[in-house]
């Protein structure tokens, strides 16, 4: 989420997941603005690490955070979901908002169909979504 800051329980989890992600050895892909996006790029550049921004113009944010190491810009927010698909090798899921609930929809159901290999993980990071994936697996199993 956008919104979360430092001292917020959302930064510190961003923060923690994209260091162990960073000290594995993983470039971090992320929507590149403020809140969680910032707490994981952040840590990803004190671990020595690579980022990828992928910014959208239709917001009218400007640009990345400053710990991006490289910003993709997107003019509308389908190209940029497209764009952070295509950039995964895997999705780490933080708890978010609107934005993050439709990332985690959209990456959910192109692995449902075949069209994202089943080697590309989706890993839901925290409790928030456990209520999320058993009322959609009570309702699809």
């Amino acid at each position: 989420t956008g919104k979360a800051k430092p001292g917020d329980a959302a930064y510190f989890l961003a923060y923690e997941t994209a260091k162990l992600l960073a000290r594995a050895g993983f470039t971090v892909a992320n929507g590149g603005y403020g809140g969680t996006m910032l707490a994981a790029a952040k840590a990803v550049a004190e671990a020595g690490g690579k980022t990828i921004g992928v910014t959208c113009t239709a917001f009218g944010r400007g640009k990345a955070n400053e710990y991006i190491s490289r910003e993709i810009v997107t003019s509308s927010l389908d190209e940029r979901l497209e764009t952070l698909i295509k950039l995964g090798d895997g999705y780490v899921v933080l708890p978010g908002g609107t934005g993050t609930l439709l990332e985690l929809a959209k990456v959910w159901e192109l692995k449902n169909k075949g069209f994202l290999r089943s080697d590309k993980p989706i890993i839901l990071v925290g409790r928030s979504w456990k209520p999320l994936i058993h009322l959609i697996a009570a309702e699809d199993p």
